[in-house]
């Protein structure tokens, strides 16, 4: 029943969805194209159809992770009824997907940290999906702000910085201490 039901879905929607769990859970370099082939349950020409490469389907990865990723913030912090509360409910969130996910990290940070050099739409895709929250906390930040636009411009990336470290530090714990921790700093941060 489950094979009849993935196989409704076109070949690119399979690909993807199983190259987004091997590169999640296995990591980039240790995923072949055969395993995720496999995964899929597609034929080797209709993959490449689709994609012209495993950095191709790499970058179609990301780009879902990204909206996904930034849709699930944007939806729980959305009750948030200042600015500073939405950044501090950042911290919130992290902590419910890490968590979820057995602290398994970062998708963009996994990706980067296991990329070959020549693989620039990778790297690319992964510092989009970076400044994009960068620029998402400036514009939350800047809704209410006294402060002038360097100044809450740096207190942004002050923030995305304590996000970071909390995310890759929680992964190499394996625990939420570093989140509680992160949070607690933003909040001196921003008072």
């Amino acid at each position: 029943m489950a094979k009849e039901k993935a196989k409704k879905k076109s070949v690119k929607e399979r690909t993807i969805e199983a190259a987004s769990r091997l590169f999640y859970e296995d990591g980039y370099n240790q995923t072949g194209i055969n395993q995720i082939i496999e995964e899929a349950s597609v034929a080797k020409a209709s993959l490449y159809q689709h994609f012209r490469s495993k950095e191709d389907i790499a970058v179609a990865y990301l780009e879902r992770r990204h909206e996904n990723w930034m849709n699930a913030l944007e939806e729980f912090t959305s009750k948030a009824e200042h600015s500073h509360e939405k950044i501090t409910m950042c911290f919130d969130y992290l902590d419910n997907w890490l968590t979820s996910e057995n602290f398994r990290g970062c998708g963009f940070q996994n990706i980067i940290a296991d990329l070959p050099k020549d693989q620039l739409k990778i790297k690319e895709q992964v510092l989009s999906h970076k400044n994009s929250l960068r620029t998402w906390l400036r514009k939350s930040l800047s809704k209410e702000s006294s402060l002038s636009i360097n100044k809450t411009n740096d207190l942004a990336d002050q923030v995305l910085v304590l996000m970071e470290g909390a995310i890759i530090l929680s992964q190499i714990q394996n625990a939420a201490w570093p989140i509680h921790q992160a949070k607690s700093a933003c909040e001196k941060l921003l008072s």
